[in-house]
């Protein structure tokens, strides 16, 4: 593996917590997951919209995740195992319209992100 360029404080601090996040045990990481998509479940007064502007991911980028890392079921699957329902109802019972404002904050936040 090629050694990264460290430039600044902050690089340094990412290097060192990314390659600590890959020690940490897949049982571990998997509980903790699993825990963080139950607490959205249960909290869905947190928007989607809301978790964008302000970490830049949501409840859709985690299903996305999942994708990613070999989830077999598609797209509607792995929204549904994440909102635990399908994302038509939750959007439907669960969603409110995003404001203008809402909209803007995202955007802005999406930025910041680190490239994949």
């Amino acid at each position: 593996m090629p050694k990264a360029v460290i430039q600044t404080k902050d690089d340094w601090h990412t290097m060192n917590e990314q390659a600590r996040i890959d020690q940490l045990d897949d049982k571990i990481a998997a509980a903790a997951f699993r825990r963080l998509v139950r607490h959205l479940q249960h909290r869905h007064d947190a928007q989607n919209i809301d978790l964008m502007g302000l970490a830049g991911f949501c409840r859709n980028c985690l299903a996305d995740w999942i994708l990613d890392a070999g989830f077999e079921g598609d797209k509607a699957q792995a929204r549904a195992l994440i909102h635990g329902m399908p994302a038509d109802e939750w959007k439907t019972t669960r969603q409110s319209a995003a404001t203008p404002e809402q909209l803007a904050r995202m955007e802005q936040s999406v930025k910041k992100n680190a490239p994949e």
